[in-house]
């Protein structure tokens, strides 16, 4: 494992700051009352994972809709994007409908988008966000397109030289995941490309818990997590013990905890950054990829890592405060210098 600081890397070779790789799934929110939720045959609040023809059902069952790019690194490569910053993108998704619609919202935020729709396989991935009255969200995800992602798609061309690649937890659960992540690892590393890896949710971390604990022995360098991924990493039981267990890693652990803030590890520094107080909490959707966006802006820009956790902090306490997780262009022009 390598231990470095922002200035280690070479910033030259490649005008894009962060490259993410992830399921690429267009989220369509739509408002609805309790009885088309009803109708539907929804639980108010879960979380289902739905075939091709029932996401048809459900669509067809709403009306007016917002659509737009989504997925949880997608959603942290359009905020860094909205941020200022310079990005590009490795998804899969199909040349239908809501394949145009991804890619177009991503290049519009002035994304690279790095492979072409697909002309065959699946139907791009979607994720039916029914929010009722009450703010509540139930959700209904069509995988599709995104899990066809491969090893062809991983290249030196795709890859480019990036200032830092991102890879989502969920890439583990495509077929050819971890052994495309490994090959984009070891193109990011022969090019000096810092390697960071999002956990995704406990679950994913359960699922592949021994995988990525070797690759974070061997290969990531950056890990952003939340309270519970972290301790699902290290099967321990408190967050205490989780950072015991952090003691000898060389990695960057930027790892988030709801009211309480967040804890950036680095070796033998340790920074508690506290979190904002908020009148109203709208919608959490979202947040853990605002704090990414925003941590990782900072590192890409050269800040300290305090100062990369303020501005992780800044944007999740922004995006708690509305309906949506994308971080809106101009997010920092009220964010004020230390």
């Amino acid at each position: 494992m390598r231990r470095f600081s922002p200035g280690r890397w070479n910033l030259m070779t490649d005008s894009v700051q962060i490259l993410g790789i992830s399921n690429a799934i267009v989220d369509v929110l739509a408002h609805i009352d309790d009885a088309t939720l009803e109708d539907i045959g929804s639980v108010p609040g879960s979380m289902n994972l739905v075939d091709q023809a029932r996401a048809n059902e459900i669509y067809n069952a709403i009306g007016p809709a917002t659509e737009m790019s989504g997925g949880s690194v997608a959603n942290t490569i359009a905020g860094f994007a909205n941020l200022g910053g310079k990005t590009a993108y490795i998804g899969k998704v199909h040349d239908d409908q809501f394949g145009r619609i991804f890619n177009h919202d991503m290049k519009s935020l002035g994304v690279d988008v790095r492979l072409p729709r697909a002309q065959a396989g699946a139907p791009t991935a979607r994720s039916l966000v029914l929010i009722t009255k009450d703010g509540q969200r139930t959700m209904h995800t069509y995988l599709g397109a995104c899990t066809e992602l491969g090893l062809a798609d991983i290249t030196n061309s795709t890859v480019g030289e990036p200032r830092i690649m991102l890879l989502e937890g969920y890439v583990w659960d495509i077929a050819e995941g971890p052994s495309l992540a490994r090959k984009a690892i070891d193109i990011a590393r022969s090019n000096g490309t810092a390697v960071a890896l999002s956990l995704s949710d406990s679950f994913c971390v359960e699922r592949h818990q021994s995988s990525f604990m070797q690759f974070v022995g061997d290969g990531v360098d950056i890990v952003v997590a939340d309270e519970d991924e972290a301790n699902a990493l290290f099967e321990t039981d408190s967050f205490d013990d989780t950072l015991a267990a952090l003691d000898g890693f060389t990695n960057l652990w930027a790892i988030t905890r709801s009211e309480k803030g967040s804890v950036i590890v680095h070796g033998n520094e340790k920074i508690e950054y506290p979190a904002t107080p908020v009148e109203k909490v709208v919608d959490t959707t979202g947040a853990g990829d605002a704090y990414c966006a925003g941590f990782l802006f900072g590192w890409a820009n050269g800040h300290p890592l305090a100062e990369c956790a303020r501005y992780g902090t800044y944007c999740a306490t922004r995006v708690i405060q509305q309906l949506g997780a994308r971080i809106e262009p101009g997010l920092l022009d009220d964010f004020e210098s230390p």
